[in-house]
Parts: structure tokens; sequence; C-alpha cells
């Protein structure tokens, strides 16, 4: 049997999008201030984690977070495109307002999380989980053994949840994706265990965002 991995899960830095409730989706945004000071002080409370292996997603908003990760631990940090964010598709750029008024059928279906529903030119929520958890699963065993650090999106997380705790892809989602919280997962072999979730005990009240999603989809 391989050796256990321990995962930590890290959502990136708030963005200005976030605090717009605005679909970003796998457009480039970077981190707002207040992210890149979440940033910093999830950092700080990595080095009590041990890490071994830094990985994050290829969008900026999370390489920044994860930098900012590298720059406390002294970890090289590797990107993987698998960890991006659900495409949107043309939704993309759009409040959640504006899809329920310009899509509004197409906005019922993805709130009821339809998983072979995708948005126009995006992702089936089907999809985006495969994606997710091949590339967990991929780079777990890649590391099989060691402390990995994954900084990616609310969506991705998402997964990450759904897959460790049995919940169904169409299940409302009752479990916070806060911005830096730190998610912590085991994998043995392909069973993905819940260890803990949301911790958010580096941020203090004000810097604190407990996730804008309200559909299960962060991004």
């Amino acid at each position: 049997m391989a050796e256990p991995t321990r995962i930590i899960a890290v959502r990136h830095g708030e963005t200005a999008w976030n605090v717009d409730t605005r679909l970003q989706g796998q457009l480039d945004i970077p981190l707002n201030d207040r992210g890149r000071q979440q940033a910093r002080l999830a950092a700080q409370a990595l080095l009590h984690e041990g890490p071994t292996v830094l990985v994050s997603s290829d969008l900026s908003r999370a390489r920044e977070t994860a930098q900012a990760v590298a720059a406390a631990t002294g970890l090289p940090l590797a990107q993987d495109p698998g960890l991006r964010e659900r495409h949107f598709g043309a939704w993309q750029g759009h409040t959640y307002a504006e899809v329920e008024q310009r899509w509004p059928e197409a906005s019922a279906r993805w709130r009821r999380r339809e998983p072979h529903f995708g948005p126009p030119e995006g992702e089936t929520l089907q999809g985006f989980f495969d994606r997710c958890l091949s590339t967990l699963h991929r780079l777990a065993a890649a590391h099989a053994g060691q402390t990995l650090v994954l900084v990616a999106h609310g969506g991705v997380l998402d997964c990450f949840y759904r897959a460790a705790s049995g919940q169904a892809l169409d299940a409302p989602r009752t479990w916070e994706l806060p911005n830096t919280g730190i998610n912590r997962l085991l994998h043995t072999g392909e069973q993905l265990t819940l260890v803990g979730w949301a911790d958010v005990h580096h941020l203090d009240e004000a810097a604190r965002d407990e996730s804008q999603d309200r559909v299960g989809h962060a991004a």
C-alpha cells in the first residue's frame, strides 16, 4: 500500500471580483490588498505544518497566494492547470445577479447543481469534478508520504470536500470556503479522508471572508 499523503488545500486570497460577487472562472484576476494580506497570514500559519511540496493553480490569484507560501517556507513553487477553477464560459465576468437575469433557465439548472449541465462554452459540473479529482490523485500519488500544499479555488476545494465526505455533486453546500482557509485531508491510495476544514485562525475578524458564493461554485 502506498504511503499516505498529507494534503493541505488552501483557497486563494480575496480579489475585487470576490467582493463584487462576479464569476471569475478561468479569467486571470489578481488579489486585492486584503487578499495579499490574507496570503501572508496563511503563509505564516503553514510554517507550522511542515510542508514539503507546494503546487498551485496557474491562475494569478492562486499563484500570488502560493508565492507568499513559497517566500515563507523556502519551497519551490510548481504550477498545475488541473487545479484551475471551473470554466464558466460565457458567464465569466458577470455577477451572479446578471447571470440570473440574462440566462434565467440555465441559471436555475446551475443552482440545482445538475451534474451534466454546463454554462454556454463552459465545463459541466461532472467534468469539472472529474478533472479536480484526477489532478488531486495524480499529485498525491507523485508525492506519497509527504505533506503537499495545494493552492487553488473555491470550486476546486468544494470538489475535494465532496469526494472526502461522500457528499453528492448535487447536494446543497453547507460548508464554508473562506479565502485562504486551510483545509486538511489525507490521501491513501485512492481513498481521501477529511481531517479538518475551513481553518481561518490565522485571520482576524477584519480579514475574514466567509465566501460570497451561495450556489456552491466559488470562483
